[in-house]
C-alpha cells in the first residue's frame, strides 16, 4: 500500500510524514519545482503479531508495512508539473488540511473547506489536461472508422464537461467499457481520500468542538471521504520519545491512540485491505491482501510457487487461538480448519499453506 501525503504548501505534510515514518525530512516552504517527494515506510501496528511473537519467540518478526510519499505542496496554477506525476503513483491520498492559525506563515485564518476545495480544483485541472490529451488521440484514431475510439472520444468529451463543472472524476458515471481510463488513465480525482485535519495541541484536545474540523467532517461526508483529526507536530514529537514518555504525553491530551494507528486503520478500511498471518519459530509475518481474496491468491503473496502448487490452507482464526492459548488446544476444540481453493481469506487468519510443485 502506498499513501500520498498531499495538500497545499506549509500545512504540515512533511511534519506528518516524519511522524508516520520516523524520518527526519526537512520541513519548509519549498516550491513545486524545487523539491522531490520524500519516501518512507511505516510498520503497521498489529497486536495480534505481537501476541504471536510472544508465543513462538521467532527468529524474525515481519509486520506489514505502508509506504508514505510526502509530495511537495501544490500551489495554485501548478498543473503539468512533476508533483502530479508523484501523486499518480499512490493508491490513496492523505490530504493534510490546515486547522490551525500561524501568523508567521499565513496571512489568512484557517478555513478547512476553502483549502480542501482549492486543492481539489488543482487536481481537477490536472485531470482535464490528461483527458484532453486522450481525447485528441481518440479523435485521431477514430478517423479510420474504429467504433472503439469513437466511443472513447465521446466519453472523454463528457468527462471533460463533468470536470469543467468542478466535479471530481470519481463522481462521473463510468461504464464497464471505461475501465481502462480508470486503471491506466492517470486520473487524480478518482483516488480515495482521507482528510487529515491538522490541529495544534489545544485544538486536538477538543477537536470535536473545533469549527474547522466540524466543517471539514461535513464536507468529507458529502464526498464519501474519511476524515481524521491529527496534531502533526505533536505526533512528530511523540515519535522521538520512548514508549512510556509518549504514553504520558498522550494521556495529558486525552489521546488514547497514536495518529499512525488511526491513519493505518482508516486506510485499510478505505482501500478494503485485510491482513492474514503466518507464524512459527522461524518467522511471524503479516501479509496484506484485498478483502475478498481467495486462498490460492493469498498464498501467492508468500511465494508464487505456493500459489502455483496450492493444495489447501490450514487455518485457525487468531481470536480462537488466543482464547484457547495454544495450537494444540485449538485443534482439540475443532477450531483448526482445512480450506480449499474457493476459501475467501478473513482478517486475522493464521495460515499454513500446503502445496506441491
Amino acid at each position: 500500500m502506498k499513501l500520498g501525503i498531499v495538500g497545499l504548501p506549509n500545512v504540515g505534510k512533511t511534519t506528518l510524514f516524519n511522524a508516520m515514518t520516523g524520518s527526519q525530512a526537512e520541513t519548509g516552504s519549498y516550491t513545486n519545482a524545487a523539491a522531490k517527494p520524500n519516501v518512507g515506510t511505516a510498520r503497521v501496528p498489529d497486536e495480534r503479531l505481537d501476541w504471536l511473537a510472544e508465543y513462538y519467540h521467532p527468529k524474525k518478526y515481519t509486520p506489514a508495512t505502508i509506504d508514505f510519499v510526502d509530495v511537495p505542496g501544490v500551489a495554485s496554477g501548478g498543473k503539468g508539473n512533476e508533483v502530479f506525476q508523484a501523486i499518480r503513483q499512490v493508491d490513496a491520498l492523505v490530504e493534510v488540511i490546515r486547522c490551525f492559525d500561524d501568523e508567521g506563515l499565513f496571512l489568512e485564518k484557517a478555513d478547512a473547506v476553502r483549502d480542501a476545495e482549492s486543492f481539489e480544483l488543482e487536481l481537477i485541472l490536472a485531470d482535464i489536461e490528461i483527458v484532453e490529451r486522450r481525447l485528441e488521440r481518440a479523435k485521431k484514431n477514430a478517423k479510420g472508422g474504429d467504433k472503439k475510439y469513437k466511443r472513447e472520444a465521446e466519453m472523454c468529451q463528457a468527462l471533460i464537461a463533468h470536470l469543467e463543472s468542478e466535479k471530481p472524476a470519481r463522481d462521473f458515471a463510468f461504464t464497464d467499457e471505461d475501465q481502462d481510463i480508470l486503471t491506466d488513465g492517470g486520473l487524480l480525482t478518482v483516488k480515495p481520500v482521507i482528510y487529515a485535519a491538522n490541529l495544534d495541541e489545544t485544538g486536538m484536545a477538543h477537536y470535536a468542538e473545533d469549527e474547522n474540523f466540524k466543517a471539514l467532517s461535513a464536507y468529507a461526508a458529502e464526498r464519501g471521504a474519511a476524515v481524521l483529526p491529527v496534531a502533526a507536530k505533536f505526533e512528530e514529537d511523540l515519535a522521538e520519545l520512548d514508549a512510556e514518555e509518549a504514553q504520558m504525553f498522550m494521556e495529558d491530551l486525552g489521546i488514547t491512540e497514536r495518529g499512525l494507528d488511526r491513519l493505518i486503520r482508516t486506510s485499510y478500511d478505505l482501500l478494503g485491505y485485510i491482513s492474514f498471518l503466518t507464524a512459527g519459530e522461524d518467522d511471524v509475518h503479516a501479509w496484506t491482501i484485498v478483502r475478498g481474496t481467495k486462498a490460492p491468491k493469498a498464498a501467492g503473496k508468500v511465494h508464487t510457487d505456493i500459489e502455483r502448487g496450492f493444495i489447501r490452507a490450514e487455518i485457525v482464526a487468531f481470536d480462537d487461538l488466543k482464547a484457547c492459548g495454544s495450537m494444540a488446544a485449538a485443534r482439540e476444540k475443532g477450531l483448526f480448519r482445512l480450506e480449499g481453493k474457493d476459501y475467501v481469506m478473513r482478517d486475522g487468519d493464521i495460515t499454513n499453506f500446503r502445496f506441491n510443485i
